[in-house]
């Protein structure tokens, strides 16, 4: 149970960290070789980037302690959440059928976790 707990404390801090890369690079602007090194020193991607870590190190206790075939597709967890908080966060938009998707990705999620 811990194992699954913390696979979705992991999809979570990558989406948060994914977000926080959008909100920051919304702030500067699109990424170029001119501003490279400014990009860097927003404290926005650096949040994105300590949660990466973060999220990583988690991953590496979860691999040593469960089926990488078992686990990994939970990772798709990840498209739904940022889905959804990119809606309600970024107010970016989506059409139907992008909802469509995500309910079919949400369905496999479930058919790969049921135990034959």
């Amino acid at each position: 149970m811990l194992v699954y707990v913390l696979v979705l404390v992991n999809v979570v801090l990558l989406v948060i960290g994914q977000l926080l890369f959008k909100l920051g690079l919304d702030r500067i602007g699109a990424l170029t070789l001119h501003n490279l090194f400014v990009v860097f020193l927003s404290p926005l991607i650096w949040a994105g980037l300590v949660l990466y870590v973060v999220a990583t190190l988690i991953w590496f206790f979860v691999l040593s302690r469960a089926q990488l075939n078992v686990v990994y597709p939970l990772q798709s967890i990840s498209y739904i959440l940022a889905l959804v908080l990119s809606i309600v966060i970024l107010h970016e938009q989506a059409t139907p059928l992008r909802w469509v998707g995500t309910v079919v990705i949400l369905v496999g999620v479930v058919l790969v976790q049921v135990r034959t």
